[in-house]
């Protein structure tokens, strides 16, 4: 395991989701954590689509212990930490396993302890959630400072990434979101649904949304993917691979904002 320094500082944490499957999420979070930690951030990429992960597989690691085995048998959680890289470390879930996906209360209370504890190692720590508006996915996303929605143009990743927005804002008093536009033909497309969320946003909801930006439609995305390798890494000067470089200098702009009010949910 690689040496790490505990900061005296809390780390910024930050949710990935999506309301539909299949936008790219996961590949858009491995990349990006990849970007943070060529900066010299130390980076902590958590999968947290418990019952169905994928990170792993993204990234052809040989899993030996999970937030699984930390959970169900005590393991050290530090020990479950894979570095891909000396800055970059990955927290692996379970496949195939759906209780993890609906986990209660008090497994949720623990889990955020545990995270604490290993994000105190690193300077930002991204979750990438599973799709949906699950128990799970709503409780990663009340548990961090950030969160980044991602979607497509695609009508329905529309339609699913405002039900979790609805949710979180209503349910769990949750009042920022920053929208993340992924395979997007250009960026006046991308601004178009930017613009079409926010005012649905700000007409039915009250709330103001934050654009994060957008990544191109790009074949080293899918290559990336096929090849189980981080797409910046195949082509560090593609359409996309330039924009993930931009988004995560803006993330390293983002600090840990104070949280005691927080309500998360269970």
């Amino acid at each position: 395991m690689a040496e790490t320094i505990i900061r005296n500082s809390s780390p910024v944490t930050a949710c990935i989701s999506s309301g539909k499957g299949g936008v790219g999420k996961t590949s858009l979070t491995v990349n990006l954590a990849y970007a943070l930690a060529q900066k010299e951030a130390r980076v902590l990429v958590v999968d947290g689509d418990l019952g169905l992960a994928n990170v792993d597989v993204l990234l052809r690691l040989q899993v030996k212990t999970t937030i699984r085995d930390i959970l169900d048998r005590g393991a050290d959680p530090l020990e479950a930490v894979i570095y891909v890289e000396p800055c970059l470390g990955v927290l692996p879930a379970s496949s195939g396993v759906p209780d993890l996906a609906n986990l209660g209360p008090e497994d949720h209370q623990e889990l955020g302890e545990i995270l604490r504890s290993i994000g105190s190692h690193f300077d930002i720590v991204l979750m990438d959630t599973a799709a949906g508006i699950g128990s799970s996915v709503l409780w990663f996303n009340t548990f961090v400072d950030y969160n980044i929605l991602l979607l497509t143009p695609d009508p329905t990743a529309m339609t699913d990434a405002y039900a979790l927005i609805k949710v979180l804002s209503r349910d769990y008093h949750r009042k920022t979101f920053h929208l993340l536009l992924n395979q997007v033909k250009n960026e006046a497309e991308a601004r178009q649904v930017y613009e079409h969320l926010a005012r649905v946003a700000s007409h039915f909801l009250n709330l103001g949304l934050e654009y994060l930006g957008a990544v191109p439609q790009d074949p080293t995305v899918s290559k990336g993917v096929r090849n189980q390798v981080p797409f910046i890494k195949i082509a560090p000067q593609s359409k996309a691979a330039l924009t993930i470089f931009r988004h995560a200098e803006r993330l390293l702009s983002w600090t840990a904002p104070k949280t005691a009010n927080r309500k998360t949910a269970v």
